[in-house]
C-alpha cells in the first residue's frame, strides 16, 4: 500500500454506529466538562497542544472457549460487556470493532484514545483480570500519539487544524495498518518531500468520504505511523489506495502491513458473533 497523504482523505501517514461512543472525547485541557475541540493549553505567549495517546489493540478468542459450558461462557462474556460499558468516556475514548470474517488471526479491535497513557494501561489491566482473559490472545497491538503533520494541505488548509486531535467513531468501517518509510525519505529536502506529498494530498482530496486519522509512533513502537481510515464507503477506500499506487510517493513505502478491515459493532452484537450465548 502506498504512503498516506492528507489528514482527511488519503492513505499516507503524513497528511481520525459506535459500540461505546461518548458525546465528546476527553478534554485536551484535562477538564471533564471542556469540549473535544479544546486541544490547546494557554501558557502565555505560546500555545501548547496536548497530544493524545492512541492504542489499537487486537484480540483473538481461542477455540477452547467455545467448548466451555454455556452458562460459564455466558458469564465470562458478560464480564467483557460490563467492562466495555463501564468505561468512563471523559477519561478515554473506547470504540469497539469486529474483525470477524475479515481476517483469520483477529476477532476484536479496541480503539482507545486518551490524553493519559495510564488510562490505556488501566483498561488493558482490567482486560487481564477478566476470567475470559485466559482464552484471549493479542496477536497485534500498536501504540501511537496524535501530532500535527509537518506537511501542508494547500488544497484544503482547514485540514491542518484538526490533525493534532483525533475525534473518531463517525463511520461504520475502519481500515488500519502500521506504516514505515525507508530512511531515504527523511534524507530528502523538506521542499522535495512537500512536493511529493502535494500529489498525494491532491489524490486524497478526491475522496471526501474517506477520513484519515494519522498517528505517530516514532520511539513508541516498532512502526513509524499507524493510519486509520474511517468511511461508510469501502469501495471509495479501495479506489483511493489503488490510485495512490500510481503516485511518486508510493516509492517511499518500506512496510504497510498487516492491514485490518474493521466494522464498528456494539459489544453485545460482537459477543453474539463470537459465541452462541
Amino acid at each position: 500500500m502506498s504512503q498516506p497523504s492528507s489528514s482527511q482523505t488519503s492513505p499516507t501517514p503524513d497528511t481520525a454506529a459506535s459500540a461505546h461512543r461518548p458525546a465528546r472525547p476527553p478534554s485536551a485541557t484535562g477538564s471533564q466538562d471542556a469540549p473535544a475541540t479544546a486541544a490547546a493549553v494557554s501558557t502565555g505567549p505560546a500555545t501548547v497542544r496536548r497530544r493524545q495517546f492512541i492504542s489499537f489493540a487486537f484480540y483473538k478468542l481461542a477455540a477452547e472457549a467455545r467448548r466451555l459450558p454455556a452458562d460459564k461462557l455466558a458469564g465470562m462474556m458478560q464480564g467483557l460487556v460490563d467492562l466495555v460499558r463501564g468505561n468512563d468516556p471523559q477519561k478515554m475514548f473506547l470504540l469497539v470493532y469486529s474483525c470477524i470474517g475479515t481476517r483469520g488471526d483477529v476477532d476484536i479491535m479496541f480503539w482507545k484514545i486518551s490524553f493519559e497513557l495510564e488510562e490505556l494501561q488501566r483498561f488493558a489491566a482490567q482486560m487481564n483480570r477478566l476470567e475470559l482473559a485466559g482464552y484471549l490472545s493479542t496477536p497485534f497491538s500498536y501504540l501511537a500519539q496524535s501530532k500535527r503533520s509537518t506537511y501542508v494541505d494547500k488544497i484544503e488548509p482547514s485540514h491542518d487544524n484538526v490533525r493534532s486531535l483525533i475525534v473518531p467513531g463517525k463511520k461504520k468501517y475502519m481500515f488500519v495498518y502500521p506504516f514505515v518509510k525507508p530512511r531515504e525519505w527523511y534524507l530528502l529536502s523538506k521542499q522535495t518531500r512537500q512536493g511529493i506529498m502535494d500529489e498525494h494530498i491532491e489524490v486524497g482530496n478526491r475522496y471526501p468520504s474517506v477520513k484519515l486519522n494519522t498517528t505517530y509512533s516514532f520511539g513508541f513502537d516498532d512502526q513509524e505511523f499507524v493510519v486509520a481510515f474511517e468511511t461508510d464507503k469501502p469501495d471509495d477506500f479501495l479506489d483511493l489506495v489503488q490510485e495512490l499506487r500510481e503516485t511518486e510517493g508510493s516509492r517511499f513505502t518500506l512496510r504497510d502491513t498487516p492491514i485490518f478491515t474493521c466494522v464498528q459493532t456494539p459489544i453485545e452484537e460482537l459477543v453474539r458473533q463470537l459465541v452462541n450465548v
